[in-house]
């Protein structure tokens, strides 16, 4: 008997077999993919395609591997994309990097990929290599890429990028580690550690895909190898590169819906090491079962499966795959391919008869020590002979049922199972530890979950089945499923919860001036009758009042804001941390929860404990009413609305009839322009705002090939280019020291300049009318100097500025600096 575990490492098949996430229910494949499932088990080869970011993947090439020639295809990424920019939303780093791990996970289950990471972080964009490698640690990197090969086996590994920059710094490192790994995943003596279960693995050929949109429309590509992953698909009703359109469209944080091509999509690769082929990407490689000796038998089970297979009933195939399944189980246990193909094998089966196998709790969550009521359902949809002979619950009761399931008629058990005392809370493992530097810390019992998208589930029952007097064993994730009016029926991933969570507004709390600030703090309760008492830890010197709050929360899911006035030491001048506590049950506890809603992905929860980072900030202002025209992903309304700004967010609906002269200034947020090329219709009323006598602040826009920007708001031309300082240390030249820029009402020094994070800014000018003058010159290190990070113009009146300096970053991290630049921006 084995098992079929359907979270950890996911096995890649024809569509609809890959990469599933936790929060997901399982989808029955329609007889077309199962078709194409039961060809695709005669196909041992796999490929793994290695590069830095989510989005980075070649999805024509990833469906053509693994849907149009059956192979097993992973894509391994150095990072979860936290570092980037969100066009869906306002998460900024780890959580953004939640998301974007998932719209990785949506992709492969489109184009049958199996989805891989390192515990690099995207700390922001990087200029080489050299850096970035220093950043991410590269020994611990490069032994995340060897262990991807070791588990992964591939036949061949695939680059989307070259080492040779200039290129992202993320980029080409991933590479360099790429070429390195090749080479030691096949070294016993290195990464010594990983092997036991895992083997030393001797990869066949590293090849690198040409990127041939960066490429000239006329470039001579003769020297290269071509693959057409184009092609139809008759089973499915779909060619490759319209499941790979859909597989890129889901990532929606980054704006990258594409439309669907249709027929010869032609791509290119370079040999870069190993055996070299000449004319084709396998060539010298059987990728079949005809590569391993003795499996004749294995050979003529699948031939027989394929060519049996009756599309209008499925289930007449399931003793030829028990045939299959027993062939492979022949097979020597040390053959690569052997527990892969059985594991498929398996899931046909089970989708050969329909089999709907399912775990729901009635609730999303529970607690510690707590029960929760689990309904499980078994239902062959088939006419075919099968019996579920037990199930395992959390916790290792075995429950016997031998009980025949046939006649579309459903198994339905309903159970209470005990949640442990010391169950782990539910939270993204990456993330259990706090978040710095290159690299993900983990906990030292989640290493063996090193480079996987997600964790175990919080609960999983065990199922036990038998087909023609064979026993069969599957794990279902228990999940909580709703109907929301509009959308009908959702799934997330059932959690284990605090007692009590205490929940700040803001990681960052900003303290003008020695002003004492209100704090909210949200608890929820994850129990009935959930009471204790919640205080605030501060450090020597701060004063919280009150002390502690009583509180009593009648039902689960209820939730109080309390709030406490919290008050910095006099003359206090260096960043401190606050902790919020909640004593309950005889326990002291602090957890926060963070959760990430969207559409397109389950809802995602992250629980760390309730901490903040306090930061005083002498800061003048000589504005207070201030429009805030919005953009997307950024929180820059919020964090100025905190230091006493009066700010009232301007949706484009809203400019045609907002009286604009009640406001002192008028910013506008990142991406503002690209995002909503309406706002262009407002172009003239916001210039006669400046013309009177306001002053319109604009925050970057981008300006591409991919993505021009049609319109823009400035008074006299400006030409948005694609230059960046990626340094955040890099030293910030006042072009001329006594612009009032940078001295009223904050003067500005150097200090106004450190502990800057990420990055100065990016997408600065790079053209701009003599109206226009710089404030700054900067410079990342052996570069030139770049003065068109922040431009300013008088126009009438009023003053127009643009700026590409990220204050989008530095506010929400509560860099003092940057709000006293703001502040100066912003003053008339």
């Amino acid at each position: 008997m084995r098992t079929w575990v359907i979270f950890g490492v996911a096995v890649a098949m024809s569509l609809g077999f890959s990469s599933g996430a936790l929060g997901q229910p399982s989808r029955q494949p329609h007889a077309g993919e199962i078709a194409l499932g039961i060809r695709h088990l005669g196909m041992t080869g796999s490929v793994l395609y290695v590069a830095a970011h989510p989005d980075d993947e070649n999805t024509r090439l990833l469906a053509w591997l693994a849907g149009g020639r059956g192979l097993r295809a992973g894509y391994l990424s150095m990072t979860r994309g936290d570092g980037g920019q969100n066009l869906i939303g306002a998460e900024q780093d780890e959580l953004l990097g939640l998301i974007r791990t998932n719209e990785l996970l949506a992709a492969r289950r489109v184009d049958g990929a199996e989805q891989m990471f390192t515990r690099a972080r995207d700390f922001g964009y990087s200029k080489s290599a050299d850096e970035t490698l220093r950043i991410w640690g590269h020994d611990a990197v490069l032994a995340d890429v060897v262990l991807a090969i070791r588990r992964f086996q591939p036949d061949v590994i695939v680059t989307r990028f070259t080492t040779k920059p200039p290129n992202h710094g993320h980029h080409t490192a991933s590479a360099l580690l790429a070429e390195e790994a090749f080479a030691a995943a096949a070294d016993p003596s290195r990464f010594p550690e990983q092997l036991g279960a895992l083997k030393p693995w001797k990869t066949d050929r590293l090849l690198n895909n040409v990127s041939s949109w960066s490429l000239k429309p006329d470039a001579d590509m003769s020297a290269y190898l071509k693959a057409d992953v184009g092609g139809y698909e008759p089973l499915l009703g779909r060619s490759w590169g319209e499941v790979a359109a859909e597989s890129r469209s889901q990532h929606k944080s980054q704006g990258f819906g594409v439309a669907a091509e249709r027929g010869t999509l032609l791509e290119y690769f370079a040999p870069l090491a190993g055996t070299r082929p000449k004319s084709d990407l396998f060539e010298g490689l059987d990728l079949t079962w005809r590569r391993w000796k003795g499996t004749e038998k294995v050979l003529q089970a699948i031939d027989a499966a394929s060519s049996g297979f009756d599309p209008r009933a499925p289930h007449l195939s399931l003793p030829a795959l028990l045939r299959v399944h027993e062939a492979l189980s022949a097979l020597p246990e040390d053959n690569p391919w052997k527990a892969i193909k059985l594991q498929e094998t398996e899931a046909l089966m089970s989708a050969c008869a329909g089999l709907f196998l399912e775990v729901r709790a009635t609730e999303e969550s529970a607690v510690p020590g707590s029960q929760v009521t689990l309904k499980l359902m078994a239902l062959n949809r088939s006419s075919a002979a099968l019996r579920l002979v037990s199930v395992m619950l959390p916790g290792g009761e075995s429950v016997g049922v031998n009980s025949a399931l046939s006649d579309d008629k459903p198994f339905a058990l309903s159970s209470q199972v005990k949640i442990p005392a010391d169950a782990r809370i539910s939270t993204p493992y990456w993330l259990r530890k706090p978040v710095a530097g290159g690299l993900y810390t983990l906990e030292e019992q989640d290493r063996a979950l090193t480079g996987r998208p997600e964790g175990e589930p919080a609960l999983a029952v065990t199922f036990v089945y038998e087909i023609g007097g064979k026993r069969f064993t599957v794990v279902r994730p228990v999940v909580f499923v709703w109907t929301d009016p509009v959308r009908g029926e959702l799934y997330r991933a059932f959690e284990i919860a605090p007692a009590v969570t205490a929940t700040l507004g803001r990681d960052v709390l900003m303290f003008p001036n020695g002003t004492p600030q209100t704090v909210p703090v949200v608890l929820a309760a994850g129990q009935a009758d959930a009471a204790g008492k919640v205080r605030i830890e501060v450090p020597p010197g701060w004063r919280a009042e009150p002390s502690e709050v009583p509180f009593q929360l009648a039902a689960r899911g209820d939730e109080r804001t309390v709030l406490f006035q919290l008050t910095p030491p006099k003359s206090a001048s260096e960043k401190a941390r606050l902790r919020v506590v909640v004593d309950s049950g005889g326990r002291a506890e602090s957890w926060r929860v963070r959760t990430v809603r969207h559409e397109h992905i389950p809802p995602q929860s992250v629980r760390q404990p309730s901490e903040a980072v306090l930061v005083p900030v002498t800061l003048a202002t000589k504005v207070r009413r201030v429009g805030y025209i919005p953009g997307p992903g950024d929180r820059v309304a919020e964090s100025l609305a905190a230091t006493g700004y009066e700010v009232t967010v301007l949706p484009e609906e809203r400019l045609a009839s907002e009286k604009l002269e009640r406001f002192e200034a008028i910013l506008v947020g990142v991406r503002a322009f690209n995002a909503n090329p309406r706002l262009a219709l407002h172009r003239e009323r916001l210039l006669r705002y400046v013309e009177g006598g306001g002053r319109l602040v604009v925050q970057y826009n981008t300006n591409s090939r991919v993505g021009p920007l049609t319109a823009f708001i400035g008074p006299y031309p400006l030409e948005i280019g694609r230059e960046r300082v990626t340094d955040e240390t890099a030293a910030m030249t006042p072009v001329e020291p006594r612009d009032p820029l940078l001295n009223t009402p904050n003067r500005l020094g150097p200090a106004d300049f450190e502990g800057w994070v990420q990055e100065r800014g990016l997408y600065f000018a790079s053209t701009w009318d003599k109206h226009y003058q710089p404030v700054f010159s900067m410079q990342d290190p052996g570069e030139e100097p770049l003065q068109g990070g922040l431009l300013v113009a008088r126009h009438g009146k009023g003053t127009f500025i643009y700026t590409g300096i990220a204050f989008f970053r530095q506010l929400p991290a509560g860099v003092p600096g940057a709000y006293r630049l703001l502040a100066n921006l912003l003053a008339r």
